[in-house]
């Protein structure tokens, strides 16, 4: 594990960082998850052929601190993982997020196109609204979620992967980032997305269909990579599928990015 004090916000972001030649992938995680448990057998699989990779915990899940004063926003976070790619020096490496992780590395690519060569993003959070797990955080107070919400979500947790992976994250991060989430940004990442000068790949599960998210990327010319027998957590449902797809993604031959029409 390795670690960078970020001097803004008082804290520490922290990593796994994986070595091997060729490309640098960076992995950013969903709402509530740590990177390893959901990226590491992916940067390991046969289907990528190595290559030195990021496991990045966001501020307030897995390892990496929890401040306080820390708004949590998709911005923000991006900011923060962009920090490590400068503190290590690396640009032009691809970047794959999932779910609200895509939110962050759409962001990202953004506001640093000199850090990102190629973007992977699965079932990412494009537009305000939230989900089926950020609406029903975002729509508690935030203190009456941290006092005993966060505890009964973890209790009736469908998934025991995924309480086990939230039980990591710090309660008021998990509030604050749904919060952001079913408030958007502006511009919005699926504004962002339609316009990014680079190579972009959306990844989308079977079984996540019909999917209005994946219908807007296609029409604005992002290719859409289906990963059969997969929910919305794909690297989990699916690793060998989701390993594949991420490797045909990430050698495909960039197309022009296309005008953004509107929505």
């Amino acid at each position: 594990m390795r670690e960078l004090f970020l001097t803004d916000h008082e804290a520490y972001i922290r990593w796994i960082d994986l070595p091997g030649d060729g490309p640098v992938r960076v992995f950013v995680h969903g709402l509530g998850c740590t990177a390893a448990s959901d990226f590491a057998h992916i940067a390991a699989h046969p289907a990528l052929g190595g290559g030195r990779a990021l496991l990045v915990d966001l501020l307030g899940h897995g390892l990496s601190d929890r401040p306080a004063d820390f708004d949590y926003r998709m911005e923000s976070q991006a900011g923060a993982v962009a920090a490590v790619l400068d503190h290590l020096g690396l640009t032009g490496v691809d970047l794959v997020g999932h779910s609200m992780g895509g939110a962050v590395t759409i962001h990202l690519a953004a506001a640093r196109p000199d850090l990102v060569a190629r973007l992977v993003v699965a079932e990412p959070n494009l537009y305000a609204g939230g989900g089926a797990f950020s609406s029903p955080v975002a729509a508690q107070d935030e203190d009456t979620f941290v006092a005993s919400g966060f505890a009964r979500m973890l209790a009736l947790a469908r998934r025991a992967d995924y309480a086990a992976r939230l039980r990591l994250a710090d309660p008021r991060a998990v509030h604050r980032s749904a919060t952001a989430l079913v408030e958007g940004s502006v511009p919005a990442p699926g504004d962002l997305l339609a316009t990014l000068p680079l190579p972009r790949t959306f990844l989308l599960g079977e079984l996540s269909r019909p999917d209005p998210d994946a219908e807007k990327a296609a029409g604005f010319g992002v290719p859409v990579i289906e990963v059969p027998g997969a929910g919305h957590n794909l690297m989990l449902d699916n690793a060998e599928g989701f390993a594949t797809a991420l490797a045909r993604a990430l050698s495909a031959t960039p197309s022009p990015t296309p005008g953004h029409d509107g929505d």
